[in-house]
């Protein structure tokens, strides 16, 4: 098997200090590492285009709103068959069909509000990591533009 990595999302329900510590134990008690991590608010504009594989399901709407209702822990995981392997400790979508110990089991409300999003398959898993890193890059871009207002605002200007 080859090293792969996949995304793992942390959901709104599910960001609690203990649940991310328990989350992160399972991930690492079971061979997955997390080479990447990022606490943030998505926005709905950004859980609209993270979820547009879904935008035409009955669910969409409100799994927007669900994902920019609060905060969410955004992971990379790597490791050995590393897709197949989180979604096995992921669970079944459902928790109430999840098998128990798994994270779904332990942590989920429901089918919406289920503690956490894993890759589908590699391809999503390459699509869900560059959404990942665009959503770091403009994080820092803002930063930049900000700071750059701040020090605009202390220069004097000539007058006009």
């Amino acid at each position: 098997m080859a090293t792969e990595q996949t995304l793992c999302i942390i959901k709104p329900n599910a960001m609690k200090p203990e649940i991310i510590g328990n989350i992160n134990t399972m991930l690492r008690e079971n061979g997955i590492r997390i080479v990447a991590q990022q606490c943030r608010c998505l926005t709905r504009p950004q859980a609209r285009i993270f979820y547009a594989e879904h935008r035409n399901k009955p669910f969409f709407e409100s799994l927007v709103a669900f994902m920019a209702s609060g905060p969410v822990f955004l992971q990379i995981l790597e490791g050995e068959n590393a897709i197949g392997r989180y979604r096995e400790l992921m669970g079944a979508t459902d928790p109430a069909q999840a098998a128990e110990g798994t994270i779904r089991s332990l942590f989920g409300n429901d089918k919406e509000a289920n503690a956490v999003h894993g890759s589908a398959d590699g391809t999503g898993a390459k699509r869900e990591i560059a959404f990942f890193h665009a959503l770091a890059a403009h994080a820092r871009n803002l930063r930049l533009l900000k700071r750059a207002f701040q020090q605009s605002l202390l220069v004097p200007r000539a007058p006009a």
